[in-house]
């Protein structure tokens, strides 16, 4: 005989995995665990007739030959085994030590049991029923909530998706998903809640409840799932006293809690996320009392006995911190590659680096080894009494480090016993990172205002037209369901509430954000980029279930300045960056990022007034989260920057702060504006890329021209380039440029190449009046597109020109404007030139570009004329009479050519 087995207290994934093994294996008998969990029991009191499972009271009792155990690792004796019976093993669950050696084992790495049996089902072409196949489905989401859990595997959603091609319902699946409780269990629930006590462990909120349940007959994975949902802890524990002794069972929401470790502990196991053990009771001292030994008088005053949870309460209290990874460690604050010094370095180079970087300690070295701390306090006071030292006679002498997995706390520590504000971070000997005090103060102060201290649900519903909120709110449950949190951060949130039109949809995930756009197009469609290195990727909904209307073209959106935000149009893609923090090696240097929570990733930005986060998912949805001041400086129109090194790291920020001054209308705080003052010359060091991307950013704008004459004002262009010279007048052709409309004669001006016809025209105006020489240096600074730069050469060298056209004759003027484009000439029309000239230029863009003789090369070809230089010749010198009057129809060209051709 051969039987198919699983654990007690079987779950759907067990029960499922015992059906499919059966299916596999018609000759083998599944026989049911003598105790099932209540959502199953109701499940097969609908649909258990579909099911050949066979209850183990109803077995015959004759030999068997082969079990097969699913889902467990565990054997349960029957009658009719014995030595010779064959066990195999086929599970999902770590290997357990010490299982007998005969035993055949098969275990892989896949989110559910039934994920295995299921890929062998497809791969049979086996049919299923609803239930059937309902059922499978049930293994599978209970196990990976509902493909949520970060143990879920593509393996997993593969065998989902083609269960629901066999027709599983996700709708009775969701009704034994989510079963209430029974009135036992609402005993026990509110048992467990009232003795409920949470621990802060490494950062971490740990609950763990305890209590007697000798009276219930029923699972508690229930009970488990409703205090999770209630308390919201980053892990649970419950430990409560039933008929077969002390029951475990824990739940985790984070990746630094693998409670599936902790319950091997008292001999059970199971997932990083879900896991159970079964304790043997342990004696207690006489008078000791109920759960963690607080609550024995309670416990007495209700009539109960001592709890014998107490001793594997306190043996879980005591390992816990050995198993929870610090929710925030030394490598998610500290500062990599730091700049070390030796024992001979001399003080005046030590001062230079600290003036040079801001850092207020070094840490010095001694053959790879951390021999002591040289802080800015020592070498100002050795510089102020002409002290020819080195860092040896300076420092602080000590071994003081940390490790990058420590927990603050232990930062904390270190920094208070040795009294250094710079930890030096140690691993595998080597110094690979430093932290300060401030890393730490930023992230231990409270927030002010406190994060998530308002909630703007309202405001963003009825900001939003409904096909972008229900496209939010699509990915806002796609990220609960991954169990990640979700934000809308930046400027969305800042426009948001400032109550401007914005389309700016970036979401940092506190996760894997490219696992979330990956998620989405697998339920919705579209595709995407991703890039590893940050953790950041784009979901283009082209092809999504989502309707995207074609939007305005980019140049229209540049040249319009505006949006609407009512608009049903959905974005072409969002974007999605997991949180993470920077870390900028040299000033002007692109960053080096790492993972980090989102208070570290908005701290990266670069003012207040865009670290404000919205977040999403969940109960948490409209909440405002401001960690860094940002609401409060909206309210008084300030543009700050977070940090003092702010445009040092990154001295694009001083064009940007100029943009949002102006855009808004805001003011520069002092401590801003002074640190831009110093960080000014730093912008010649920027590639020509990177400074002309934020001069497009600022052209784009409907106040561009207040913004360069702030940076006229603030002798920022020089900095740029010595060829950008003060310029009193370029406000004045900025503004005829955006703000004047363009005469009719011009007509429809085409664009040069890819560019907006704004970028275009505020380069042109900008930089015409400059000499050829600068020119030159401008365009080589700025890369600026061939097209452009041969529209500004032929233009500037066309503005020398222009006096001596004045008089010229139509033909005159179109062999010296021909070839230059045509948005060049209008930006030429624009400065201050004779009225007569810009006159001029009009009629060629209006009318004489467009005239060519009706005579071409086939019609000489055919009056005997061999192709030759000839040709281009004599169909000039038609377009030239055309142009003069010299020919008025059809009939005078041909005359006009057939005296060309008897001249020659």
């Amino acid at each position: 005989m051969q039987i198919i087995l699983t654990h007690e207290q079987a779950d759907f994934d067990a029960l499922a995995s015992l059906f499919a093994a059966s299916l596999l294996n018609e000759q083998a008998v599944p026989v049911l665990p003598r105790r099932l969990n209540r959502n199953l029991q109701a499940f097969l009191t609908l649909y258990g007739r579909e099911f050949p499972f066979v209850d183990p009271r109803d077995l015959s009792g004759e030999k068997i030959e082969t079990a097969l155990l699913v889902d467990t690792q565990s054997l349960v004796t029957l009658k009719g085994m014995g030595k010779k019976t064959r066990i195999r093993v086929l599970d999902h669950h770590p290997l357990r030590e010490n299982l007998p050696d005969d035993w055949q084992i098969t275990v892989d790495e896949t989110g559910a049991t039934v994920t295995l049996l299921t890929e062998s089902l497809r791969d049979a072409n086996q049919h299923l029923s609803v239930p059937q196949a309902t059922l499978l489905l049930l293994g599978i989401y209970e196990d990976t909530g509902s493909l949520s859990y970060v143990s879920t595997t593509p393996r997993d959603v593969r065998a989902a998706a083609w269960l629901l091609e066999q027709g599983a319902s996700l709708n009775i699946a969701a009704d034994f998903l989510n079963t209430p409780l029974s009135p036992k269990q609402r005993e026990i629930y509110e048992l467990l809640s009232a003795n409920a006590k949470t621990h802060e462990i490494n950062g971490h909120q740990v609950v763990i409840a305890c209590g007697d349940a000798q009276a219930l007959d029923e699972e508690i994975s229930s009970l488990a799932h409703k205090l999770r949902d209630l308390l919201e802890p980053d892990a649970l524990f419950i430990l409560v006293k039933t008929k077969e002794g002390i029951r475990l069972v824990a739940r985790s929401s984070s990746d630094n809690i693998h409670v599936g470790k902790i319950a091997a502990e008292f001999g059970g196991g199971g997932h990083p996320r879900a896991a159970a053990a079964l304790i043997k009771e342990h004696p207690l001292p006489s008078g000791e009392g109920w759960d963690e030994g607080g609550d024995a008088e309670n416990a007495q005053h209700k009539g109960s006995k001592p709890n014998a949870t107490r001793v594997p309460c306190a043996h879980l209290l005591k390992i816990l911190p050995g198993y929870i990874q610090p929710s925030i460690t030394v490598a998610e604050i500290m500062s990599r590659g730091p700049q070390v010094l030796s024992l001979e370095t001399p003080v005046e180079e030590a001062a230079q680096l600290m003036q040079r970087f801001g850092y207020e300690g070094y840490p010095v070295v001694e053959d790879g080894k951390v021999v002591g701390l040289l802080n800015r306090r020592s070498v100002d006071r050795a510089i102020s009494h002409h002290l020819d030292m080195t860092a040896a006679s300076l420092m602080d002498a000590g071994e003081v480090t940390v490790a990058p997995n420590d927990a603050l706390t232990t930062l904390q520590e270190r920094m208070t016993d040795s009294g250094w504000g710079q930890i030096p971070v140690v691993d595998k000997g080597e110094v690979i990172g430093i932290v300060t005090r401030t890393d730490l103060l930023k992230t231990l102060a409270p927030d002010t205002p406190h994060a998530a201290e308002t909630n703007y649900a309202a405001l963003l519903e009825s900001a939003l037209p409904k096909v972008r909120l229900d496209l939010i709110r699509k990915v806002a449950d796609a990220a609960a369901e991954q169990r990640v949190a979700l934000y809308l951060v930046g400027g969305f949130v800042r426009d948001l509430i400032l109550e401007r039109p914005s389309l700016d949809f970036d979401f940092v995930v506190e996760g894997d954000a490219i696992a979330l756009a990956s998620n989405l197009v697998k339920k919705y469609g579209g595709r995407i980029t991703k890039h590893d290195r940050f953790g950041t990727a784009k979901w283009f909904l082209e092809g999504s279930k989502f309707k995207v209307e074609s939007l305005k073209i980019e140049s229209d959106r540049l040249e319009s300045s505006t949006f609407n935000l009512q608009s049903s149009a959905l974005p072409t893609f969002l974007d999605f960056i997991t949180a993470r923090k920077e870390f900028y090696k040299s000033p002007t240097a692109l960053p080096t990022v790492s993972r980090g929570s989102i208070k570290l990733d908005l701290h990266r930005r670069d003012f207040t007034v865009n670290t404000l986060a919205l977040r999403l998912d969940r109960s948490h949805y409209g909440e405002l989260h401001d960690h860094w001041g940002g609401l409060v400086d909206l309210e008084r129109g300030l543009v700050r920057v977070l940090h003092s090194l702010s445009f040092v790291d990154d001295p694009t920020r001083i064009l940007r702060a100029i943009r949002f001054e102006q855009r808004f209308s805001f003011t520069l705080g002092i401590r801003t504006r002074e640190l831009m003052d110093e960080a000014h010359r730093l912008l010649a060091k920027l590639t020509g890329q990177r400074i002309r991307h934020e001069l497009d950013l600022i052209l784009d704008e409907p106040h561009a021209v207040e913004m360069f004459t702030r940076l006229i004002e603030l002798d920022l262009l020089p900095a740029i380039s010595p060829a950008l010279k003060r310029d009193l007048g370029l406000a004045d052709r900025l503004n005829t440029a955006f703000n004047t409309s363009q005469p009719p004669e011009f007509g429809e001006i085409e664009r040069i190449a890819h560019l907006s016809k704004r970028r275009a025209l505020g380069y042109l105006v900008w930089l015409l009046p400059l000499s050829i020489k600068d020119l030159r240096i401008v365009c080589k600074r700025l890369h600026f597109h061939a097209s452009l730069e041969d529209a500004l050469f032929a233009t500037r060298s066309l503005c020398d020109d222009l006096p001596s056209l004045l008089d010229a004759k139509a033909s005159e003027w179109a062999m010296r404007l021909d070839g230059i484009p045509p948005l060049a000439l209008y930006a030429a029309s624009l400065c201050p030139i004779d009225k007569i000239l810009r006159e001029r230029i009009g009629q060629y863009i209006s009318t004489w570009r467009h005239i060519q003789p009706t005579i071409g090369g086939e019609e000489l070809k055919e009056r005997g004329l061999s192709p030759s230089p000839r040709y281009k010749e004599i169909l000039s010198q038609l377009r030239a009479a055309w142009l003069d009057g010299e020919v008025k129809n059809e009939k005078e060209e041909i005359a006009f050519l057939e005296n060309l051709l008897e001249e020659k």
